[in-house]
């Protein structure tokens, strides 16, 4: 069996994996009996571990818990896909000779050798080949903004960025020349570069791409062929917006109007090579552990992707398993820095849970020292409530009436499908909204107004004029659960559709956040004239958030409505269903658009709902 790159990232996160992986695969290889499992299990002092990865059924299958299908990423494959076939395109533009890409991995280039006995195999992205050199590119369906902001500069100056662009390249500026210390101290800018190197951090696409290098060239010795290679990271142009051509259908992404390309180039032949000896060095302990792997509990950590999208398939259900799912030491709010111990030892995150610290009352309250923190302690130990029913008063006071309960549900496409969109905009496609006349008086049907897209198509001025025509921009307020989201949401359509602008920013300008009432802000507070301790702490707080003010989190606290009954029950599974719009057929579709509706409406009448119970928290 060949190693291939994203097993190499997956089997050397850490030393207890291939045990893991080894011990899972065994036992669904023999698929026991319902009844042999018992049996031989209860025997076995694996058995523990085993039913932490595996369960049965109601009809007695073993079922893998490792294993969760990303229905998300499944929506949204054939749009990756389509990042790296533009990608092609651009890089057959950009570099002469011969560019082979697909959007299939087994029509990819691919390269192999073997190292000590074991196969080691990568596919490349996009290869291109000419008289000269070659050039290896590896696409990712992130983002340049994370890589440009890497940046630093001396006090009171403008910040740098490490990169330079020539074309549409970035360069690590060291590498071109360029006076480094003129920007900002030398120091800082290798600190900012090392984030690169880091695996389980920024580093992560570059430690892909030294991976695929240690295989392309490892087998060009072989080949005993000398050759000139070179090594891009593709990414989606943060900085790109698309002009709104189309051909056969689809979207034409030409240079927009700053003469931007929709993918861009990060050079990685230095990075790549720096990291060569990392690369070896995991590949040597990766084979010392497939030869015999060994059950050896390691610390959690960066590693695991504790609450990431590619963490560990194993966190879950084995490693993290005794971590507490409400109230447990990392459900401490803005807990960056951690705790500081008495032995002068700081931890944070994970290295809490190293440490035996799980339950949130495992921390002595002498360590307690934030003032919010002490109110979570108190309202989780006693079981009560926190309330500062005076800011509540002010807040609640200041609103103006109607109130526009809004909500968006939106589209994060990696690929900008309509005129003025970025990569990753947040499309939106549907919105709900609830207008409250007066203190209390709101019905859940006769003032609510709803906006659906029945197609994929561009209906983006049609929900702004179904927005504006129920809105008295002038008067009210703009109200929501982190109504940042919602404002952002308005004035990208402003700038896109310029004859609603005005009012659109008037809307905008009329805002107010559910959460200024049940969490802080802390200069609206200020301006009111409140001080010291007030500006700090929560409004409120119940055991029952667990650290979190999110919609799902604060309505069980003030009502009985629930969630859990709906057929849309989160933002996550509205996105799922709407990119599968066009793979419905009628009656699928009438369903799920009905589950859609319903769910937003949700959202929009628990606040009505939540501002209710508040007024009355504070008689």
């Amino acid at each position: 069996m060949a190693l291939t790159k994203t097993k190499f990232l997956e089997y050397t996160r850490c030393p207890r994996y291939i045990f893991l992986e080894k011990v899972k695969k065994s036992f669904l290889d023999e698929i026991p009996s319902f009844e042999e499992y018992f049996i031989e299990e209860k025997k076995s002092n694996l058995k523990e571990l085993m039913d932490a990865m595996i369960e049965v059924d109601e009809e007695g299958n073993f079922v893998d818990k490792t294993l969760e299908v990303d229905k998300k990423l499944e929506a949204m494959l054939d749009y990756y896909k389509d990042v790296e076939l533009e990608a092609g395109k651009i890089v057959s533009q950009m570099f002469k000779g011969t560019t082979l890409y697909s959007d299939d991995t087994m029509n990819q280039k691919s390269f192999s050798f073997v190292y000590h006995g074991i196969p080691l195999l990568c596919y490349v992205d996009i290869y291109n080949e000419n008289a000269k050199e070659i050039t290896i590119v590896e696409v990712k369906a992130t983002t340049s903004k994370k890589y440009l902001e890497l940046s630093s500069g001396y006090p009171k100056k403008w910040k740098h960025s490490i990169f330079k662009k020539k074309g549409n390249i970035y360069f690590f500026k060291d590498e071109l020349g360029v006076d480094i210390e003129k920007e900002m101290p030398l120091k800082n800018y290798e600190r900012e570069k090392a984030k690169l190197k880091e695996r389980f951090g920024l580093g992560k696409y570059f430690w892909d791409l030294a991976f695929q290098r240690f295989v392309i060239e490892n087998a060009f010795k072989e080949q005993q062929k000398e050759v000139s290679v070179h090594y891009y990271l593709g990414v989606l142009n943060d900085a790109y917006t698309f002009q709104g051509k189309y051909e056969n259908g689809k979207p034409l992404y030409e240079k927009d109007e700053k003469g931007e390309e929709l993918i861009t180039f990060f050079q990685a032949d230095e990075l790549t090579k720096e990291l060569q000896k990392d690369i070896q060095n995991s590949l040597d302990e990766l084979i010392k552990r497939m030869k015999e792997p060994s059950d050896v509990l390691c610390p959690l950590g960066n590693a695991c992707g504790y609450k990431k999208v590619n963490g560990c398939k194993f966190f879950k259900s084995v490693c993290g398993k005794d971590i507490p799912s409400t109230n447990s030491v990392l459900n401490y709010v803005n807990n960056g820095f951690g705790f500081a111990f008495e032995d002068g030892k700081r931890l944070k995150g994970l290295e809490l849970i190293n440490a035996g610290y799980s339950d949130m009352l495992d921390i002595d309250e002498k360590l307690i020292t934030k003032e919010n923190h002490k109110i979570q302690r108190v309202c989780y130990q006693n079981h009560t409530q926190y309330v500062n029913r005076e800011k509540i008063k002010v807040a609640l006071d200041s609103l103006e009436y109607p109130i526009y309960h809004l909500d968006f549900e939106t589209f994060p496409c990696p690929l900008p499908r309509f005129r003025g969109e970025h990569p990753y905009t947040q499309s939106p496609f549907e919105f709900s909204l609830h207008i409250e006349m007066k203190p209390g008086e709101c019905d859940i049907e006769k003032n609510h107004v709803v906006f659906l897209a029945k197609t994929m198509g561009d209906e983006r001025e049609e929900l702004i004029k179904c927005l504006l025509e129920h809105v008295d921009v002038h008067k009210g307020t703009l109200f929501a659960q982190n109504v940042a989201f919602e404002k952002g949401r308005i004035k990208e359509l402003a700038s896109i559709f310029p004859k609603y602008k005005d009012d659109l920013m008037c809307l905008y300008n009329r805002s107010f956040d559910l959460l200024w009432i049940i969490n802080n802000h802390k200069e609206f507070y200020q301006e009111k004239g409140f001080k010291d301790r007030d500006l700090e702490t929560f409004n409120f707080y119940d055991e029952r958030l667990s650290g979190s003010f999110s919609i799902k989190k604060t309505l069980p606290v003030f009502s009985s409505l629930s969630y859990k009954d709906l057929d849309v029950k989160n933002g996550t599974e509205a996105i799922i269903i709407y990119a599968n719009y066009n793979r419905m057929n009628k009656d699928e579709f009438e369903r799920n658009y009905q589950a859609l509706i319903k769910y937003c409406t949700q959202d929009t009448w628990s606040m009505v709902l939540i501002l209710n119970a508040l007024r009355t928290l504070i008689l």
